[in-house]
């Protein structure tokens, strides 16, 4: 009972760390999804042990299938935008974990969470680096569209709006924040920030969304924008 009792444990410990990522991202499945995928293969795992005559291949067999259905499922097409894969594929290794964790395999189930988290929180910001010059260098060459965003708001939420747009910029690869100033109005007691924004494609529906997104924060007074076609 102690070694179950540790099994489950030790995987929901570690399908919460590899959620807890996800969650922070603002992502599908996060916290609770990815500890209950890691949860429910140790479950599996255990029961195809406890029947033998050779069950654990075939569920773990069965565990791999069916977590692809269920990745699938958090995978969208917006526009020419496919977004999720990266969800898709945690939730897989969740599973893997989970598996590991079943079977007992201790060491494997630790070492694989740290590598899947590694891929998470370093690979992320070299991959951004690398899209982020591969746009800049397409748009040196092509005519790009340009949007502005003013925002006009309380100086105490300014930080958190300006990581709030990024965010929101940074989700669509085919825009590029190029600029973004902030104009003090101590008369008025607001700031005005101002984003610049480059695009690939016109995309006034994805800079609606966020204007709409920013537009119900609290202290945020006005939100509008604009584009220049150069």
């Amino acid at each position: 009972m102690m070694n179950l009792l540790m099994q489950l444990s030790l995987s929901v410990i570690l399908g919460t760390l590899i959620g807890l990522e996800r969650q922070w991202r603002q992502r599908m499945a996060g916290l609770r999804t990815n500890a209950l995928v890691s949860l429910g293969a140790t479950l599996f795992c255990i029961l195809s042990i406890r029947i033998g005559n050779g069950a654990d291949a075939r569920i773990s067999a069965y565990i791999v299938s069916g977590i692809g259905f269920l990745g699938a499922g958090v995978i969208m097409k917006d526009s020419v935008n496919v977004r999720g894969l990266n969800t898709a594929a945690t939730l897989w290794c969740s599973a893997a974990i989970g598996s590991f964790c079943g079977m007992g395999n201790i060491t494997e189930a630790v070492i694989g969470t740290g590598f899947i988290l590694i891929c998470h929180l370093l690979l992320r910001p070299i991959g951004n680096k690398i899209d982020k010059y591969a746009f800049s260098a397409k748009h040196s060459k092509n005519g790009d569209l340009e949007y502005e965003i003013v925002i006009i708001c309380k100086p105490k939420i300014e930080n958190n709006i300006r990581i709030l747009l990024i965010n929101c910029i940074d989700k669509d690869k085919n825009l590029l924040l190029h600029s973004l100033n902030s104009i003090d109005e101590t008369e008025k007691k607001n700031v005005t920030i101002v984003a610049g924004i480059l695009s690939q494609e016109k995309n006034d529906s994805y800079i609606e969304k966020i204007a709409s997104r920013l537009t119900i924060e609290p202290d945020v007074s006005v939100v509008k924008w604009q584009l220049f076609d150069n």
